[in-house]
């Protein structure tokens, strides 16, 4: 199969409570994919079905080639999992951890050595091997749970909210870890509802709200669906103002701000098209003395998508306990 995930038309209620409502996700070997959606979307459920933990009330779905309802255990024999939430033993070291997940997988002692060393130092903490996981901070245990998750060398590596709790720094540095597994061919499919996270690593978000995927696509092809950049040249003068105008419409979508001397223009490829426009406005006679410009966002396409702002949807367990209430009425 050319997908390491695939799955078509995924449903799974809980009592009266539609979770999923007909999910269908193409996941490219080798590639980072995100799951982008604010809580209670989904994306918990579905990263559930797909690693086995959940069975789906309807449709399909692979990973690594395997179906997760008639071949559980094979699917899980190629895959790594990092859950939202923290699943060490703090009392133990980081090695002890390494071991007794490395048994649990059937590995020996020496693969168990061997592998350890290296995934440790592929997170950065080989020289923490040998301490207790209470010395560690939260971004160290979030590291150290990739490290784990990767010591059975899966072909993927699913991640729930991988940085969620994180500070910026400990977020950047989980973030390289992500981008450094992409070089070596691991398949990384995470869920997400931070719009950066997913623009610096995902080759392709699926945008997915109250249980339906709404959109699949690369980050800049999502954001180009909105018709381009915004930019924004602010001139001497209102006359100078209604000049650059006329000339700006010829590249898109152009309106006066009501400053009354500011441009605002919408076209395609503003780094691009920024140069050329203050060329020939200086060829005109227009003095701008200010420029800038602002590329869309995934938000930006979340809000085109459903209507709302997905920053606006962020909830949390009161979100969960919601549901589950529902589910149980």
């Amino acid at each position: 199969m050319e997908y390491a995930v695939y799955a078509e038309g995924l449903r799974k209620s809980y009592g009266g409570v539609e979770a999923l409502r007909g999910v269908d996700l193409h996941v490219p070997r080798g590639t980072v994919y995100g799951l982008l959606g604010p809580n209670g979307a989904g994306k918990t459920t579905t990263m559930g079905i797909l690693v086995t933990l959940i069975k789906p009330s309807g449709g399909r779905a692979f990973v690594a080639g395997y179906d997760v309802v008639e071949e559980p255990q094979r699917v899980r024999e190629h895959i790594g999992v990092v859950f939202q939430e923290p699943t060490v033993d703090r009392d133990l070291t980081a090695w002890q951890n390494l071991y007794i997940h490395g048994r649990i997988h059937d590995l020996s002692r020496n693969e168990i050595e061997h592998r350890a060393r290296h995934v440790m130092e592929l997170v950065g903490l080989e020289k923490f091997l040998h301490r207790r996981l209470r010395s560690y901070s939260g971004g160290m245990i979030r590291r150290f749970e990739i490290a784990r998750a990767l010591l059975t060398e899966p072909e993927v590596l699913f991640m729930d909210e991988p940085t969620v709790g994180l500070d910026p720094q400990a977020r950047t540095r989980v973030w390289e870890v992500i981008e450094e597994l992409k070089k070596t061919g691991v398949t990384v499919f995470l869920t997400t509802h931070y719009m950066e996270e997913a623009e610096r690593l995902c080759d392709t978000v699926a945008i997915i709200d109250r249980g339906v995927v709404v959109a699949e696509a690369p980050p800049e092809e999502l954001k180009a669906r909105l018709g381009g950049d915004t930019l924004y040249l602010k001139t001497a003068s209102p006359a100078e103002a209604r000049r650059l105008l006329k000339l700006a419409a010829g590249y898109g979508d152009a309106r006066l701000a009501e400053d009354g001397v500011t441009v605002v223009l919408v076209a395609r490829d503003a780094p691009r098209l920024l140069p050329t426009l203050l060329q020939e406005a200086r060829a005109t006679g227009v003095s701008v003395i200010e420029s800038r410009y602002v590329r869309p966002s995934l938000n930006d396409v979340f809000l085109m998508l459903t209507g709302r702002s997905l920053r606006d949807e962020e909830g949390g367990w009161s979100d969960w306990m919601r549901l589950h209430m529902r589910a149980r009425r």
